[in-house]
């Protein structure tokens, strides 16, 4: 069982990467994604990922609940891929449709703490292998507006937490791989 971070900016090439390594073991892949349409951008996004993928392999979406669908779908036979997890940092944090400040301190819903801690035990615990994309966020300018900067905050460390749990964790810029931890894919 190898657990993956692949991890980088947008367009990076993180996705194409995370699916070659899927393509690469042989084994099933079941494919969790964690976006939601919630305008036309990003249904033209979701559905460019949807032609990239392979027609055999079972889609899962995903938005919330990561962790229950890691440990229903892992196993050892099968190659889990999450794609991806900024997605689903932001799609916690606003979960509860909560309108958050520009300014002042920032209350983030109990929701996001426990599926954050759900799904750090569900890896460490994962039956199968598992691949995770993310967003590497934080080597920008410090975001404007208060929330902005919690969730490139939250990305950090999540990606820190992830990344410490995981076997290898492999940054991608563009399209290339740079493995920073574990053994080279």
């Amino acid at each position: 069982m190898t657990r993956t971070l692949v991890f980088g900016g947008a367009r990076s090439g993180k996705s194409a990467y995370a699916e070659q390594l899927a393509i690469a073991t042989g084994k099933e892949v079941v494919y969790i994604a964690t976006a939601r349409a919630g305008d036309g951008e990003m249904a033209v996004r979701i559905a460019h990922h949807q032609r990239q993928r392979p027609a055999i392999w079972t889609t899962v979406e995903e938005p919330l609940a990561l962790a229950a669908a890691l440990r229903q779908w892992c196993a050892p036979q099968r190659l889990v891929l999450v794609d991806c997890l900024t997605l689903w940092l932001s799609n916690l944090m606003f979960a509860g449709g909560t309108d958050y400040p520009d300014v002042g301190e920032i209350t983030l819903p109990e929701q996001f703490h426990v599926q954050r801690a759900a799904l750090l035990a569900a890896l460490e615990h994962a039956a199968g292998d598992v691949v995770l994309v993310s967003n590497e966020v934080g080597m920008g300018i410090v975001p404007y507006g208060a929330i902005s900067r919690v969730f490139t905050d939250e990305a950090g460390r999540l990606n820190q937490a992830v990344a410490a749990v995981c076997d290898r964790a492999v940054l991608v810029a563009a399209g290339l791989p740079l493995v920073l931890k574990g053994a080279p894919c």
